[in-house]
């Protein structure tokens, strides 16, 4: 069980952040900030997205929410009624950022867009995410992580390599945003200290994920003209996939001739080492998806933990796929403490993700668990009112 008092201060201790923001690519990257040793202050509604959904001991209290709104003190605070539209300007008054994701035509019939917030806090960071750029015709549609999927090329590109056009399993554009936002008040931050100036930081998530899409999917079309399509082959190939093994799961990745030979000779068809396509001095890319099948083919004739010791020997990229079941007791993911059982003060026993950054001075921490909605209202109140 993680002990929670046992933490150092983080390298972004005396930074305040007020998180206006709501699902999951603003509060996360409000925690990120959090577990580096800001002091969060999260302004919400109980109707928060992230608060929808399954709960085992108290209403709101989801998985979801668990996992993106730690480190932080909640405030609860109907921002359509005129005190407490109020008091959320006071506390954003005393804070060093501002991360928010609601709509601009929102923030500005309240009070709260980035022209409002400079004239009375010229040195606060305002991190506005939302869908589309600020400056488009789309931007004040309504944005979702499989709509950014889909106008970002990431459909496009599974639709190629697949055969279809799903959607990735995971919210990508949302987590990837949320880096975004961290990285970005971080950068704006260091010219605020140099400076005294803040700014308006706009984080769009298609821009976002077009850019992040296109380091290695522009391909070709990196060329002016063209020298081949977009797309990166090697991931595009139907046989880019982990292989089943005697026992299960893994990613081998043979990345040169050297490794084909030895990984074919480990599997008993050494007659396959002396294939023409695996003893040149490189991998012709014409033969990729070929070798691919042979990868699938072969991988059967030794377990996983066979393959571990042979690839390690070799110099094989290779890695067991991780059950997520069964992720808490994967000796890597324990002993990095990426998942710790914790007490929380309403939940009882819930797992924490943990912090996969490492800093020698001044570590990040896990302070507070994810609190109940406005459960820190009173004291982060009379802290304002204390302050006058």
């Amino acid at each position: 069980m993680k002990d929670l008092t046992d933490t150092v201060a983080g390298p972004l201790e005396g930074v305040r952040v007020i998180d206006l923001s709501t699902v999951v690519m603003g509060p996360y990257a409000a925690q990120i900030l959090g577990d580096l040793g800001a002091d969060v202050i999260k302004i919400e509604s109980p109707s928060d997205t992230v608060r929808v959904g399954h709960y085992r001991t108290t209403p709101g209290m989801t998985p979801l929410n668990l996992n993106v709104n730690r480190n932080k003190r909640s405030v609860a605070l109907n921002l359509k009624d005129d005190t407490d539209r109020e008091r959320a300007l006071k506390l954003i008054d005393t804070a060093d950022v501002l991360i928010t994701n609601m709509r601009p035509g929102a923030l500005h019939r309240l009070g709260l867009g980035y022209d409002d917030i400079a004239a009375r806090h010229p040195g606060l960071v305002y991190a506005h995410a939302q869908g589309f750029r600020g400056d488009s015709d789309r931007a004040g549609d309504a944005a979702y992580d499989e709509t950014v999927q889909a106008a970002s090329g990431l459909v496009d590109i599974a639709d190629r390599a697949l055969g279809e056009p799903v959607y990735l399993p995971t919210i990508i554009g949302d987590k990837v945003s949320s880096l975004t936002i961290a990285y970005s008040v971080l950068a704006a931050l260091l010219h605020r200290d140099r400076t005294g100036q803040g700014q308006l930081v706009e984080i769009p998530m298609t821009d976002t994920l077009i850019a992040f899409n296109l380091v290695e999917h522009l391909a070709g079309h990196t060329h002016v003209p063209e020298t081949g399509p977009t797309g990166f082959a090697l991931s595009m190939l139907k046989g880019h996939k982990a292989v089943r093994t005697k026992d299960g799961l893994a990613c081998v990745m043979p990345y040169n001739p050297q490794n084909y030979r030895d990984f074919l000779t480990a599997a008993g068809r050494p007659d396959l080492a002396e294939d023409p396509r695996v003893n040149g001095d490189a991998i012709d890319s014409a033969d990729h998806e070929d070798l691919a099948a042979l990868l699938e083919t072969c991988a059967p004739a030794l377990t996983t933990d066979e393959w571990a010791e042979v690839c390690s020997k070799h110099s094989i990229p290779m890695a067991p796929v991780l059950e997520l079941d069964r992720a808490h007791e994967e000796p890597y993911v324990r002993d990095g403490h990426l998942l710790d059982t914790v007490e929380h003060p309403t939940e009882g026993t819930v797992r924490t993700i943990g912090i996969p950054l490492r800093f020698s001075a001044t570590p990040g921490s896990i302070r507070r668990l994810a609190p109940v909605a406005g459960q820190d209202t009173e004291d982060v109140l009379a802290e304002l009112d204390a302050a006058r």
